[in-house]
């Protein structure tokens, strides 16, 4: 189940564990620390060891959650948490970086990203400070700063998150020892298929995937557009009347593509003895350059119906199918893997 990748002693599971919901926050809702503890658990129990945090989750909760679920496991854990691009700066990175060591728990972190490439688009959603806006941290200084954390034993591989084909380019060249870029991918998110993974993959920097399930659209549980949470429609892939005022892209969204690949997975997956969840994580994992999905559980029965897809072989005829009628998706929302900004205005590139 685990695989190497990218560097020697750098292994991880094709699946972990997405720990976003960890804590609890106004996002997911509550969330039983008790579950946490079964699922961080069970995961170990079954081989997978990634587990993928962040700062900015539930503001610390969800780094709290996950440190206290790992006491006793910390070996057997490759923990990811990520840092606002909005503190990169020499000392404010520092303090974030203390701070999550405290959440968790840990005297080091497994691989620490930073969350968001550095730019004025991607730093207005994360500070309104003028003072920041006007001045915000270099690239240059970010990535000199996580190059000290490493040598102090502080993180062990230095990450990125939603950094575009030029911003990655960019990023390796301050910092070569970059291990991994995590972006969204998924059956109706393919932006990154085509030119970034193929690129990442030949500068050998792995490819780690967020939103597997697109925050549960791909689980089948919703039968159209109306019935999703307006806070979960907030991508491109739904209207800005659809997103009643959490969105916005000021796009007119994919809703009839988006749900007639939900069907089709829906009428195709009990065929081959698998839910469309399965179905749906079995497609990201048949790429054979995603290093890891990420997939949120957030109790042992989720959890445990995420496992069984490493299991699936996906017949090749099958995917056909499924990238035959998921690309009318991909054909509206086209190559841009920023799904909440407009595409003329991404903070990718």
């Amino acid at each position: 189940m685990l695989q190497e990748t990218v560097h020697k002693g750098l292994f991880l599971s094709r699946i972990g564990v997405g720990c976003w919901p960890f804590g609890g926050g106004a996002y997911w809702g509550a969330q039983d620390q008790e579950d946490v503890n079964a699922v961080v658990h069970a995961a170990i129990e079954r081989g997978l060891n990634v587990f993928d945090t962040a700062r900015m989750y539930n503001d610390g909760a969800s780094e709290t959650s996950l440190g206290k679920a790992l006491k006793g496991y910390r070996d057997k854990a490759f923990v990811i948490s990520k840092v606002n691009p909005a503190k990169a700066y020499r000392e404010t990175l520092r303090e974030e970086l203390e701070a999550s060591l405290r959440c968790l728990g840990m005297d080091y972190i497994d691989m620490y990203m930073l969350h968001w490439p550095i730019n004025p688009k991607g730093l207005q959603h994360f500070t309104n400070d003028p003072a920041v806006l006007a001045n915000p941290p270099s690239s240059a200084e970010a990535f000199e700063t996580l190059s000290t954390f490493k040598k102090e034993g502080k993180i062990r591989y230095i990450g990125i998150s939603n950094f575009g084909i030029k911003q990655t380019t960019e990023a390796a060249a301050l910092c070569p020892c970059i291990a991994a870029n995590e972006m969204p991918y998924n059956i109706i998110s393919r932006a990154i298929e085509a030119e970034l993974i193929p690129f990442c993959t030949k500068q050998n920097i792995a490819i780690i995937t967020s939103m597997t399930l697109q925050q549960g659209i791909l689980t089948g549980i919703y039968k159209n557009a109306s019935e999703v949470p307006a806070h979960q429609a907030h991508s491109r892939h739904f209207s800005m009347e659809t997103g009643k005022g959490s969105s916005r892209h000021n796009e007119a969204g994919a809703e009839a593509e988006v749900f007639e690949t939900v069907a089709f997975l829906k009428e195709l997956a009990p065929d081959l003895g698998l839910s469309a969840a399965q179905l749906s994580v079995a497609w990201v994992l048949a790429n054979p350059l995603v290093a890891c999905a990420l997939v949120g559980s957030r109790n042992i029965k989720e959890l445990d119906e995420n496992v069984k897809a490493l299991s699936v072989k996906l017949p090749a005829d099958v995917k056909e199918k499924i990238d035959k009628v998921s690309r009318k998706v991909l054909n509206k929302l086209g190559n841009n893997p920023d799904y909440y900004e407009n595409s003329k205005e991404s903070r990718i590139f």
